[in-house]
C-alpha cells in the first residue's frame, strides 16, 4: 500500500473516490467541442461537486493556453492551471492537471479537468443515465455520500 498523501494522513475519513466511466463524454461550449473522450474518470470528493478528468490526448490542445498558476491539494497533489482560448477572448485558469500526483491518485497523472462553475454554458455529456445522476448530484451535492472532511479549493 502507498504511503498515503498529507491530506489523507491528516484528515483519514475525507474521500476522494476515482470512477472510471465506462461511456464516451464529451465537454463543449458555444457549440464547440472542447474533448471527446471514452477515458475519462470521474472524481467525487467530499464537499465538492463530482469531477471528470479526461485523457489529456481527448482535449482539443488548441484551445488551451498554459498558465503559470498552480495550487496544491494535499489529497491529489500539485495542479498547473491553463487558461481556455474562446474566439472573443479567454477564461483563466479553468482547466487543470495534475502531472505527478499522490501515489492514491496516480491514474488521474496527465489528465485535464474543466471548473465547470468557472465556464459559463459548459456541457458535459455522457449517456443519458449517468446524465440524469449527474444532474441530480448538482442539484443536492450530498446525494454522492460526500459530505464530511474539508472544502479543498
Amino acid at each position: 500500500m502507498p504511503f498515503p498523501s498529507p491530506g489523507h494522513r491528516q484528515f483519514p475519513t475525507h474521500r476522494v473516490e476515482e470512477q472510471p466511466l465506462d461511456t464516451r463524454v464529451t465537454v463543449s461550449l458555444a457549440g464547440q467541442t472542447l474533448a471527446d473522450s471514452h477515458d475519462v474518470i470521474r472524481v467525487l470528493e467530499d464537499r465538492n461537486p463530482p469531477r471528470y478528468y479526461i485523457a489529456h490526448a481527448d482535449v482539443k490542445a488548441a484551445r488551451l493556453e498554459p498558465s503559470e498558476t498552480t495550487s496544491h491539494c494535499p489529497f491529489k497533489g500539485d495542479a498547473r492551471y491553463f487558461h481556455l482560448k474562446l474566439d472573443d477572448g479567454q477564461l483563466r485558469d479553468v482547466v487543470w492537471t495534475y502531472e505527478q500526483p499522490y501515489d492514491e491518485h496516480r491514474a488521474l497523472q496527465g489528465r485535464l479537468a474543466f471548473w465547470e462553475e468557472k465556464i459559463p454554458g459548459l456541457r458535459i455529456e455522457m449517456n443519458d443515465t449517468q446524465q440524469q445522476q449527474r444532474r441530480a448530484e448538482a442539484r443536492d451535492p450530498a446525494s454522492t455520500g460526500f459530505t464530511g472532511g474539508p472544502r479543498i479549493v
